[in-house]
């Protein structure tokens, strides 16, 4: 008997205002350079034959954007939170789909490299994520800024996406934080509220996010030089 083909979904996340770096337009579909900051990531994805379909998340305004993208394409509205929108593109998820892997549109540089061995990984553990260890030290504080401990540095770690879940876990898992009113940042945060164990894969400094200005500069900066 012939061994079901691996179906990967990818979920897009499209949606976000981008208001701390400025302009009239998201930062998601201001132009870096030659394209939109959006579809640095969304082509490299596009290109991979892991990748089965593609669900973005996005305002309907900017659906347009993605036109050139040549592979199974689907859009859902974003939610009010982050969860919401990932929960949005979840169902909107082929049923063939075993692996879910949900991506910000404002990480530009993520490797090729990076993304296969994080869903060999998601596969083989069922949740995992990109991330680097914490190059600085990191101290806890309390609301007035006392410092109440310095956290082990060697332990932690600066969390990236993509991050990749089974479909089948990743919809217990939000059936489980309706229940319990779980509120989450990211993907790996409602399969760990069930007690479930997830994973690291070990990313690049190069997949940041571009969240201020700054950013935008370093990123303008990079891709001049490729």
């Amino acid at each position: 008997m012939m061994n079901k083909k691996n179906f990967t979904s990818l979920i897009f996340l499209a949606g976000g205002k981008g208001l701390r770096i400025g302009g009239e337009i998201p930062k998601q579909f201001r132009p870096l350079l030659k394209k939109p900051l959006a579809l640095y990531s969304l082509e490299l994805f596009a290109a991979l034959s892991e990748i089965d379909e593609i669900i973005v998340v996005c305002e309907l305004q900017f659906r347009s954007l993605f036109a050139s993208i040549q592979k199974p394409l689907y859009f859902v509205l974003p939610g009010n939170r982050r969860q919401d929108s990932v929960y949005r593109g979840l169902m909107a998820s082929s049923d063939q789909s075993d692996l879910i892997c949900v991506h910000d549109s404002a990480r530009p540089f993520v490797e090729k490299d990076s993304i296969i061995h994080l869903l060999q990984e998601a596969r083989r553990r069922g949740a995992a994520a990109l991330a680097i260890p914490a190059s600085n030290t990191i101290k806890q504080a309390d609301p007035n800024q006392c410092v109440r401990r310095t956290l082990p540095r060697e332990e932690l770690w600066e969390l990236q996406t993509p991050q990749a879940i089974e479909r089948s876990l990743f919809i217990k898992a939000y059936i489980y934080a309706h229940a319990h009113e779980i509120e989450a940042t990211d993907d790996l945060s409602l399969i760990e509220a069930m007690g479930e164990k997830t994973y690291l894969v070990k990313g690049s400094p190069r997949n940041f996010k571009i969240t201020t200005p700054f950013d935008w500069v370093i990123a303008e900066k990079l891709c001049a030089s490729n």
